[in-house]
């Protein structure tokens, strides 16, 4: 595996369009920091060199965003500024669209939280469980089902490859179970779709009994296979019919058209200290369509597009007019659906406390964090850096784009929360 690919896969887990400056806005819980701190934030990590651009989005209660920007989508001489439409890989930022997905469903009564994986794909009927997952693939019978509350929670005993070392790991690997694109000379042993792919991790054993404890992995992935049976479609257009359709996201895409290439960043590695290109946007890999839509890294998508997504779920369901989930969906999905005694531990977002709670593809906060978010924020991260949350007890919500290597390089996220609750 090249060094650029080993960065991508380990990250998995982890001057233009300056807006004009809003009045010091409120919401229920008092006044709202000035958001011009965000401008200076966007303008300080470009002058810095940090990032080539930057766009951050921040909306209050059902208001269209403010956009704070600076830079330039990539470093290439004669790039286009970096503002509210330009496009960036959001990664794992996908999972809380796939969860959605899965959500609509739940209010179909075509899903439910607790019903077992195997319903639909049935290679999940007889799971067994890792008895030494340190040493050996050792294992014995499941005491339980693998059910969809577990996926949408990382919650059932599935893992990603590049978390952390050992013989399950490596069976992974060796079934290319990624979880994501890889180069086209990597494409070889890949699973050919959803189906193939979900029924290669029902084949190995689980790290842990379902229900028991919290491991990031493929879980969305295999999510996107229970939506294709249970709706009779194929996961992306189901979630492009039911989702992006309605939420006008017309800037999210799994394969990015060629006509849109001048809008669409380069993603960076640091190595050595020094920025280094590792998928431009005018030759990405996103502008072929992919082996498969992965549930949960698969989209592009916009500052503009992902805040309309956060504008309905702190709407109750509805956006402009447009009803896409029922408000008791939406409580349902914000609140914590990890089983009772499990807990997010380990891995949380870049610079920030860990959560603690998970709801339907995204952490959910259980108690205030000192000088930061309150209980019941939710929201998620994606590989490149890019951030998206929403704070119920604030009113706010948070869209960060940028695309670099590893996630954590900078305290975006905590330089972010320290501009809107900061004295």
């Amino acid at each position: 595996m090249k060094a650029p690919l080993r960065i991508l896969a380990a990250a998995l887990l982890l001057a233009g369009c300056t807006p004009a400056v809003p009045p010091e806005s409120t919401s229920a819980s008092g006044p709202v920091v000035p958001e011009t701190k965000l401008q200076a934030l966007a303008d300080r990590y470009v002058a810095q060199d940090m990032v080539p651009g930057i766009v951050i989005a921040v909306g209050h209660g059902d208001a269209p965003p403010q956009f704070y920007s600076a830079g330039h989508v990539s470093d290439d001489e004669g790039a286009a500024a970096a503002g509210p439409d330009s496009l960036w890989r959001i990664y794992s930022m996908t999972k809380p669209i796939t969860a959605m997905a899965v959500m609509l469903l739940v209010e179909q009564g075509r899903i439910t939280l607790d019903q077992p994986v195997s319903d639909f794909i049935p290679a999940f009927a007889d799971m067994r469980v890792l008895t030494e997952p340190e040493t050996s693939l050792a294992s014995t019978p499941a005491k339980r089902p693998l059910t969809i509350r577990h996926l949408l929670t990382h919650s059932g005993g599935l893992i990603y490859p590049f978390i952390g070392k050992g013989p399950l790991q490596d069976a992974y690997n060796r079934k290319g179970l990624i979880g994501g694109r890889v180069p086209p000379e990597a494409m070889a042993g890949q699973p050919a779709d959803l189906t193939d792919f979900a029924d290669r991790v029902a084949g190995l054993p689980l790290i842990a009994e379902p229900g028991t404890s919290w491991h990031y992995s493929v879980s969305s992935d295999v999510l996107g296979r229970v939506v294709e049976v249970a709706s009779g479609m194929a996961f992306d257009r189901f979630v492009q019919l039911r989702l992006l359709d309605p939420l006008g996201m017309r800037s999210t895409y799994w394969t990015v058209p060629d006509s849109e290439t001048g809008r669409f960043s380069t993603s960076y590695a640091f190595v050595d200290g020094r920025r280094v290109p590792v998928d431009t946007g005018a030759a990405s890999d996103w502008l072929h369509s992919p082996r498969m839509p992965f549930g949960g890294s698969g989209l592009v998508s916009s500052a503009r597009d992902y805040d309309r997504l956060l504008r309905m779920l702190a709407n109750g369901g509805e956006i402009d007019g447009v009803r896409v989930l029922r408000a008791d969906t939406v409580r349902l999905a914000l609140s914590n659906l990890l089983p009772d005694g499990v807990r997010v531990i380990g891995t949380g977002t870049p610079d920030t406390a860990i959560a603690e709670g998970f709801g339907a593809g995204g952490w959910v906060y259980l108690a205030d964090v000192p000088g930061g978010v309150h209980a019941g924020t939710y929201g998620w991260f994606g590989a490149g850096g890019t951030i998206a949350f929403l704070d119920p007890v604030k009113g706010i919500r948070v869209t960060a784009m940028v695309n670099y290597y590893p996630a954590d390089k900078w305290p975006l996220q905590r330089d972010i929360i320290e501009a809107l609750y900061g004295e």
